[in-house]
């Protein structure tokens, strides 16, 4: 198979992906902070990356941190998969607050463990 063929196979791999909508973290390796953020298509996490690189993500401290240390200091892992839903009164957008709302409460990613503020 040659290089074209190769990367058509890849790219129709990649198409076939189911998109998810979940809640994932951003986790500095050196100090552990984490951010927690939601996001309606998993694989859009590079979208996230590409904002930080280019020095306009959202998030200030974070941003701050990434500017200092480098994208090899940071991981992002998926934290929970939302389940899709069959009904249709379900808005994905308040159930991916609610999932977000669940990790924050779990991880207390505030302060000294993260990138959030205390409401």
């Amino acid at each position: 198979m040659n290089n074209k063929e190769e990367r058509a196979r890849l790219v129709d791999q990649y198409k076939k992906i189911p998109i998810e909508a979940g809640v994932y973290q951003i986790r500095n390796t050196i100090s552990g902070k984490l951010a927690v953020d939601t996001t309606p298509n998993l694989k859009s996490l590079n979208g996230r990356s590409m904002s930080l690189r280019m020095g306009t993500d959202k998030n200030k401290e974070l941003q701050k941190d990434w500017n200092e240390l480098g994208p090899d200091a940071f991981v992002m892992e998926v934290l929970e998969v939302l389940k899709p839903s069959d009904n249709p009164f379900v808005i994905q957008k308040d159930e991916l607050k609610k999932l977000a709302d669940k990790w924050i409460d779990q991880l207390q990613p505030f302060g000294d463990r993260g990138y959030h503020t205390v409401k």
